[in-house]
């Protein structure tokens, strides 16, 4: 501005005007520069952006080449997996019809097995031996006494298995031993998931002798708690032994057995079959009828004694029979008869059997002389001779005696009579009372008692077997009532079968090991081939 001093206003504004010129020119200059190296730059950046797309677009291509590539390579694995797969399922498609035909194959062959085995035992007169390995229980965790929490973790350990249907696995073991696994070979052995119905449907074929004229004895066998009572009667409610045939699948041997005889008998001409039943009890070495009455009709126990007859046969005098015409009246006979069966709470079971169950049905089978050894094929024979021997059956004697003797008097009448004979079969369902270890069972006082002659019966069971299995000259059925009352079945010409209960707990080893013992011991028995019952009863209208 000190340049500017002195000029003339005209002057001033010129200057001003070259200046704003100048500036102009300086920022158009700069701005063309600035122009140019942008202009420059978007060039270098284009081409380089150009040479990296093209980059991606060769790297695109490759990697898109190399994924159809593997693409393909995996569409053709996929193929190849098909195709062998294909081949496999094919393969496994034969194999798995192999393995029907050989499990077919072996299913005959077992089944073939079987069947020699089963005349193998009936040749020799062995008894049958089925095992029964009943489920772990509440109660088999409950030591009975104060023990250690592993103690009694120990006892509710599950040792008893079944291998499979003829084997029993146990695991033995001690404190400071090494655990040992012992087998034991039964003819049917059933775990503790089968039913009641598996159990009965081996038992039932022998029910087709009984009518074949064969006696047949199916007894139950272990210690206290081990499913005995379960197993051939079904379950018993609390404060009530009645049997109920509600629970059809939860039935029992016994209950089962006489529909089923009933049934089998209702196939045959009517009148040649009659029931009779009985129920005895084994208590402390003494015989009970359970189906005694007194004179005001009440069923009481009365004790019995065993005999032996000039035929070398086991019997009992006075024992009441009672004739059934179909399960419903036996039942409601057995149940009366449960009644008054002996019971008492012990530490392993709340409603421990006291006493062995003895529950026999005769059955009175009606044959023609001439052909003697056959049923009746002829049903108007059945029923023609059916009435004229009517007064020979125990309800129509009983009805009048007047009419027995008038009938017996007509000679036609007493024709009839003379070629009618009489087979009598005899089924026993045995439900022996549980051997006992004292200091398990907690028993003391009469329970005391009772378990000593329990386990004294049973051991001289295990004499009389023993006897038999050496033959000896002596068999010691004396020792014990219950030997003397079974000596036709155990010793006689009885197909036996003997049905092992056990408790799979670790509670009940040397129990268990016990009964398994019994049941291997019983199976070496050899008895000699079992008779068939063709000889006459003398008629009792005669």
């Amino acid at each position: 501005y000190q340049g500017l001093a002195g000029r003339s206003t005209k002057e001033v504004l010129q200057l001003y005007a070259a200046h704003g010129q100048q500036m102009k020119l300086q920022r158009s200059s700069v701005v063309t520069q600035l122009h140019g190296a942008i202009k420059k730059r978007l060039k270098q950046d284009l081409k380089s952006l150009h040479s990296v797309a093209l980059e991606l677009s060769k790297d695109f291509q490759r990697q898109s080449k190399t994924c159809l590539y593997q693409v393909l390579a995996a569409v053709q694995g996929i193929q190849l997996q098909n195709e062998a797969m294909q081949m496999f399922q094919i393969k496994a498609f034969d194999l798995e019809q192999s393995l029907q035909e050989v499990t077919e194959r072996y299913e005959k062959e077992k089944q073939k097995r079987k069947a020699l085995h089963n005349s193998l035992v009936e040749l020799r007169g062995n008894i049958r031996v089925h095992c029964r390995i009943r489920p772990l229980l509440p109660f088999d965790a409950a030591a009975g006494h104060s023990v250690s929490q592993d103690r009694q973790r120990n006892f509710s350990e599950k040792v008893a298995y079944a291998a499979d249907d003829e084997t029993v696995l146990v695991k033995c073991s001690r404190p400071g031993h090494a655990s040992v696994n012992k087998t034991f070979q039964f003819e049917r052995v059933y775990n503790d998931l089968e039913s009641q119905d598996a159990v009965f449907a081996d038992v039932a074929p022998l029910l087709t002798s009984l009518l074949d004229g064969y006696n047949v004895c199916i007894m139950a066998y272990g210690q206290t708690g081990s499913g005995k009572t379960y197993t051939m009667l079904g379950p018993q409610l609390e404060g009530n032994l009645a049997l109920s045939i509600e629970e059809e699948s939860e039935l029992g041997i016994i209950p089962r057995a006489t529909q089923e005889v009933f049934r089998l008998i209702s196939e045959k001409p009517p009148g040649s079959y009659w029931v009779e039943v009985s129920v005895v009890e084994v208590y402390n070495n003494e015989i009970f009828d359970l189906l005694a009455k007194d004179s005001y009709g009440k069923v009481f126990g009365v004790k019995r004694d065993v005999v032996t007859t000039r035929e070398g046969k086991s019997d009992v005098p006075l024992l009441t029979h009672e004739t059934v015409e179909n399960a419903f009246e036996f039942l409601n006979l057995v149940n009366k008869g449960l009644q008054l069966r002996v019971t008492h709470p012990t530490l392993v079971h709340a409603h421990s059997s006291r006493s062995h169950l003895v529950v026999t049905l005769t059955i009175t089978t009606v044959v023609f002389g001439d052909n003697f050894g056959t049923l009746w094929e002829d049903e108007q024979t059945s029923h023609r001779l059916n009435k004229e021997a009517s007064c020979t059956f125990p309800q129509k004697m009983r009805d009048s005696k007047s009419t027995s003797s008038s009938r017996a008097s007509s000679p036609v009448q007493l024709e009839a009579t003379e070629k009618m004979k009489q087979v009598k079969t005899r089924l026993q369902l045995v439900d022996l009372a549980g051997s006992e270890c004292v200091g398990m069972s907690g028993v003391t006082g009469a329970a005391l008692r009772e378990t000593s002659f329990i386990n004294r019966s049973l051991s001289a069971l295990a004499d009389v077997l023993g006897a038999i299995a050496e033959q000896r000259a002596h068999i010691p059925y004396r020792n014990s009532k219950l030997t003397h009352l079974l000596q036709d079945s155990v010793g006689g010409d009885a197909k036996l079968l003997v049905m092992l209960c056990i408790a799979p707990g670790q509670k009940y080893l040397t129990e268990s090991m016990q009964s398994l013992g019994f049941g291997t011991r019983a199976r070496q028995v050899q008895r000699g081939q079992v008779k068939k019952k063709n000889f006459p009863v003398p008629s009792k209208a005669k």
